[in-house]
């Protein structure tokens, strides 16, 4: 019993990065031109499968409409995902942008704002 309890986690993993790797590619095809460089950092996906969080960073372009079209992209990405994965259920896509490479570069900013000033003043 021990050892099925640990594979399903394993297995959530295992679906929620080849959903990541074929996202990556899909997205690629879309037309869409308010869907810039997108890039995708994480996939969490519910235990019963029916839903997956995308959470993507944008290297140019607005997040909003970025997420927006993504969003609306979400039931053909789902469809490509069909013809990729090897599993019965495919989960309904949600894309949230994730703001922590955003926010790690205004820290990176802040602490050599910080080491400057530091510097002037030593």
């Amino acid at each position: 019993m021990r050892h099925k309890q640990r594979s399903i986690p394993n297995r959530s993993f295992r679906v929620a990065d080849q959903i990541q790797r074929d996202l990556a590619e899909l997205i690629r095809t879309l037309k869409d031109p308010r869907i810039g460089m997108v890039t995708i950092n994480a996939v969490e996906v519910t235990p019963d499968y029916a839903h997956a969080k995308v959470f993507f960073s944008l290297l140019v372009g607005d997040p909003a409409e970025c997420q927006a079209g993504l969003n609306e992209a979400a039931g053909f990405l789902r469809n490509g995902l069909f013809k990729r994965l090897q599993i019965h259920t495919v989960p309904t896509l949600h894309f949230q942008f994730d703001k922590t490479t955003e926010n790690a570069a205004e820290l990176n900013a802040l602490i050599r704002q910080a080491n400057s000033t530091r510097a002037k003043e030593d």
